[in-house]
This record gives C-alpha cells, structure tokens and sequence, in this order.
C-alpha cells in the first residue's frame, strides 16, 4: 500500500506523525511525506523521504513584527476553536465571523502554497492512504482528487471536529439566508476545481486516528476514530553518558517544550521561580531549558542540571516524576 503523509511546516506537530510513518514502512509500506520544500531537512532527519511541494510560505508571517498579535496567539487554544470548551462562545454570533478569520488569515494561508503540487503528486503516485494533521486541508484535496482514503492523524484533544459539528448544528438552527459555511465554500472551490463535490470528510477525515487514550480524550459525536498507542518522538537525538548512571536521588524530568522559544519569544512562566521553588528538595532535577533562556537565570541550584534538551524517551524511564508546561 502507498502511504501519503501531507503536513504543515510545524515541527513539533510533524514529530506526531513519526512513529506511525516508520511502523507502516516497517509493516512494508510505501511512505512519503509532502510539505514544503524548505521542511523536507526536518522530514528527512526523520529517516523519512520526503516531498518537496510548492513554495516556502510561513503561516507565522501574518505575525511578523508585531509581537502583541503573536502574544495573542499563545493564549489557549486558537479563535474560533476556543468555542470547543466554552459554552459561552458556541453560539452563531460567535463562530460565523471567527470562521470568516480563520479560513481568510490562517487556513487559506498555510495551504495555499502546496494545494496544486499536492494534487499533481498525488494523481502521478496514486496513494491508497493520505494522512493529515487535522489543519493540513491541503490533503484532503488531493485525497479527493485522486481518489485515495484519508484520514487526519490528532495531535491532541479533536477540537477541530468537535467545533466543526457545533458550526453545522447551529446552521441547521437559522434561516436559509443566513447559513453561511466560509470553510465548506473555500474547499468547494477546490473540489469543483478538481472535479468531485463537497464532503464533510474534507474537514473531518474517513476516520481520525487518535494517538490518545480515551480518558484523556474529548470525541467529537458522530465521527469515527481509530486508536493506536503513543510513542514519543522528539527529533534526532543522543543520550548523554551522565544518563546512564543510576541516580543517587529521585530524579525529577522538568520540561518546557519547544514552541515557546522555537516560535515565541520565551516562556511564559519564570523558570528561575521554579528552580528556586525545586532548591530545597532532597531531588535530582533534570530542567530542558532552552539556551537562550538559560542565559537568563541569575543563579542554578545545587540540585539542578541544566540542558537544552535530552531525548525525553531516554529521561523519563529513569525519573520518578516529570514536571511539564502545557
């Protein structure tokens, strides 16, 4: 079976992906990876082959010099989806026009400069399979054009469906006039485009595949879902030798993740009231701190061991209690 991976460029999203990539070329698949072409160095370090498509477009520019819209962005989860967990904002007034924004500042954006390569790909390779991250509507498109299943692959908690059928059961609530769809029309464009209608599955997949069990997972009614087990993949890495030692103390796994640094501008918590909080702890903690951030603290604890990252598959396994932020 050939087995299309279709990605946006954003790194800690793509590491999701990884682990299924490689169990389905171990399986004796055929796997490829589209993206854009300045993504295929991460895609390949992966020990993936990857797809160079279309044009290096960042989604982030719309950022660009103006540091309090990118502040904004790091707030929970993104306008309009945030109307998965607040009631208060699952209404008409709310996701029409934030629907309206998302499909014209972000969806249109981080799609567009590989939507026609993709489709191209797609009818000469002729995948059976195409598997999304759930924002990549670039996939779906070529699935569709060339006949292919797809399914999306989730990164975390279904908001995207989840809110999608929120916005189809209130549609069905108002006057034929007022039932505007910004997303269904802009991917009806490109169905018409490619010859084939319109589909729900366009948004929401044949199936999704959840990397999440179940009690940590919100579903989204109506839609099916296919689990499979979480192995962590956080980019080439080596094991230190320091890490092969048995610890003295419990040892305690601090991590702050990539994004904050890699994408914002520095955390969002202070680090050094954590460390200092930790000091008097009869631990060994193991803080992933990015370089730029350590540079920062006025003073390191004497229980503490500073690194700008360790793979956590190694780490954790050693730890008896690991300390993250969301």
């Amino acid at each position: 079976m050939r087995v299309l991976f279709a990605v946006n460029p954003e790194k800690s999203i793509f590491q999701y992906h990884v682990p299924l990539a490689w169990a389905l070329r171990t399986a004796g698949h055929e796997v490829r990876v589209a993206g854009q072409p300045a993504f295929a160095k991460v895609i390949t370090q992966a020990g993936l082959t990857a797809v160079p498509l279309g044009n290096d477009r960042s989604s982030w520019r719309i950022t660009e010099n103006r540091q309090e819209a990118l502040d904004a962005l790091r707030v929970g989860i993104m306008a309009p989806y945030d109307a998965f967990d607040d009631p208060a904002k699952a209404t008409w007034e709310y996701l029409k026009p934030g629907m309206v924004k998302a499909v014209q500042g972000w969806h249109r954006v981080s799609n567009f400069p590989i939507i026609t390569d993709l489709v191209e790909f797609a009818r000469l390779w002729e995948p059976d399979l195409v598997i999304w991250e759930p924002l990549t509507f670039a996939a779906p498109i070529a699935a569709k054009a060339c006949g292919a299943a797809h399914a999306r692959l989730l990164n975390g908690v279904d908001v995207y469906g989840g809110v999608r059928q929120i916005y189809r059961r209130l549609k069905a609530e108002q006057p034929p006039e007022e039932r505007a769809d910004p997303i269904a029309d802009w991917l009806g464009g490109y169905a018409r485009k490619y010859g084939f209608d319109f589909g729900e599955d366009m948004l929401t997949g044949h199936f999704t595949i959840d990397q999440f069990p179940a009690s940590l997972q919100i579903e989204a009614p109506d839609l099916d879902y296919l689990r499979m087990r979480y192995v962590p993949y956080g980019g080439p890495a080596v094991v230190p030798k320091w890490l092969s030692a048995p610890p003295e103390r419990p040892r305690v796994a601090l991590t702050m993740g990539l994004d904050a640094t890699e994408v914002y501008n520095g955390y969002t918590v202070n680090v050094q009231d954590i460390l200092d909080s930790l000091a008097d702890l009869d631990i060994e903690l193991v803080a992933t701190v990015a370089e730029s951030e350590q540079q920062k603290l006025a003073r390191i604890p004497d229980n503490a061991r500073l690194v700008s990252y360790v793979p956590m598959h190694a780490l954790v396994p050693t730890c008896s209690a690991v300390i993250h932020h969301a």
